[in-house]
């Protein structure tokens, strides 16, 4: 209520307990005025009665809201179902205009703010993560693969001639599809082996560009979080080949934004050399549902030149949920869930690695990877040729996700590329193995019972294995997981 309203309620209810009222109402409305002001991650969280009203006020900005509107348009904001309009606060028009998605839509001044403060929020939330010389991003409503798609489309603009994009081997399809659907030829750049660990081969890089000439080449497509044995790209390298050459760069920061490490990395290279873009998952760094990413940049242009790119509209969802949940957790709470992200990647080291000795295998020596572990599965395959696959089998029906098992020699094809040793990374990594992540979110319970469930499952193999070479029946746990999907 406004001023006058609360005037007029003093007429009804004691002045003294209106005043109270107003009082509190204020405290709300001071915590919005800040967020207005200066468009940050506010350092402690809102409750959900702050957020609720917040969104309420948006939402009556809105003309599908409007009290006696008459809409004779296509496009209304008309909903059927209530549980439709409640599940989005009555935010319906989305974002964007038809030929922008960062526009501001003349029937939707309350989405229109929801956005610009969402992408300012977010930004705000990369630099505090390290990234901290990063001068535009905005939320898009697709996850990772189709938003790197969006920036190849914006650099062809930029490079018209181009064919080629520059890619060190991750095996990800989505990442790999990026490049095929924009109509670019990707140039496998296969990793080398450095202990255990899958490094880029700048050398390799570096004569592609010799062999194919620079004009030729739309990007560089590297990547910071994946899975050991890989581990991040050499992004400082890397920019500085792309700044010699004058090649885009465009990194694939999935789920990178959680790891100090690899934002450090994104800083680093766009000090010492180039790096447009850089593309992180929403689902997988801020705990929202998936159908969302964030898109940024040094380069505010070419940030908003990638927003132009996007045709139509598009969806409030994954800004409203992102805006949502920031607000409730601040800036603070969202620090704290990296801190105990790093813990939980300390405990998780030890736990495998203890694991691991027990039953005659080994952690690899991975420590460039700051989120995913990789456990060799050596012992395991001298057993039985079929008891690493059977491991992934085993662990996805006791209900332990996330795990891979990636075997040896697995041929894959993706788009017309054919992977060998696909998963690996490599053609000919030495070793099969099982990965485990510390993500955000993990807790000390979930890698516990991990462990606990992997020892039972590793234990249960080698007595299938020995009871198999004399000739025994395998025991009926290991015999009912045989075909289970992986």
């Amino acid at each position: 209520m406004n001023t006058e309203n609360f005037s007029l309620s003093e007429k009804i209810v004691s002045s003294s307990y209106i005043r109270q009222g107003s009082q509190a109402r204020r405290g709300h409305e001071q915590l919005i005025r800040v967020l207005l002001e200066q468009g940050k991650c506010p350092e402690e969280g809102w409750n959900e009665s702050t957020i609720e009203l917040f969104l309420s006020e948006l939402a009556v900005m809105d003309s599908n809201n409007f009290l006696g509107n008459c809409g004779v348009g296509e496009r209304e904001g008309r909903v059927a179902s209530s549980l439709v309009a409640r599940r989005h606060y009555r935010l319906i028009h989305g974002i964007g205009r038809s030929g922008d998605i960062a526009a501001v839509q003349p029937k939707a001044a309350g989405s229109s703010l929801l956005n610009k403060l969402t992408n300012s929020v977010v930004l705000d939330i990369l630099r505090q993560a390290g990234v901290r010389s990063a001068s535009s991003c905005f939320v898009v409503p697709m996850a990772t693969g189709m938003s790197l798609t969006l920036c190849f489309l914006t650099l062809r603009h930029r490079r018209p001639g181009a064919r080629y994009i520059l890619w060190p081997r991750i095996d990800q399809k989505s990442c790999f599809k990026a490049m095929v659907t924009a109509g670019f030829e990707p140039i496998v750049i296969e990793n080398i082996l450095e202990g255990d660990e899958l490094r880029t081969d700048l050398e390799a890089v570096q004569k592609k560009i010799e062999e194919l000439g620079a004009e030729n080449i739309l990007c560089v497509h590297s990547t910071t979080s994946c899975f050991a044995p890989r581990v991040p790209d050499r992004l400082e390298e890397l920019a500085v080949i792309c700044a010699k050459h004058d090649i885009p760069h465009v990194v694939n920061n999935a789920y990178g934004v959680q790891s100090s490490k690899c934002m450090h990395l994104i800083q680093q290279g766009a000090r010492v050399g180039r790096i447009d873009a850089f593309v992180q998952s929403l689902d997988k760094n801020f705990l929202v549902p998936v159908g969302g990413a964030i898109i940024a940049g040094f380069d505010e242009a070419f940030v908003k030149e990638i927003s132009k790119m996007y045709p139509g509209r598009a969806s409030a969802s994954p800004s409203l949920d992102v805006l949502i949940t920031l607000l409730t957790l601040g800036a603070s709470g969202y620090r704290k869930l990296l801190s105990e992200r790093k813990e939980m990647y300390s405990h998780l080291t030890q736990e495998l690695s203890t694991l691991a000795q027990q039953h005659g295998e080994r952690l690899l020596h991975t420590p460039h990877n700051p989120i995913s572990l990789a456990m060799s599965l050596d012992g395991l395959q001298a057993h039985s040729d079929q008891a690493v696959t059977q491991l992934g089998s085993m662990l996805f029906t006791r209900q332990v996700s996330g795990a891979r098992v990636v075997p040896l020699g697995t041929v894959q094809e993706v788009s017309g590329h054919t992977f060998r040793g696909f998963m690996s990374h490599s053609e000919t990594y030495p070793c099969p193995y099982l990965n485990a992540a510390s993500a955000i979110g993990v807790t000390r319970g979930d890698v516990e019972l991990c462990i606990k469930r992997l020892d039972k499952c590793l234990k249960s193999l080698r007595k299938a294995g020995s009871a198999g070479a004399s000739g025994e029946t395998a025991p009926p746990s290991a015999q009912e997981d045989q075909g289970a999907a992986p």
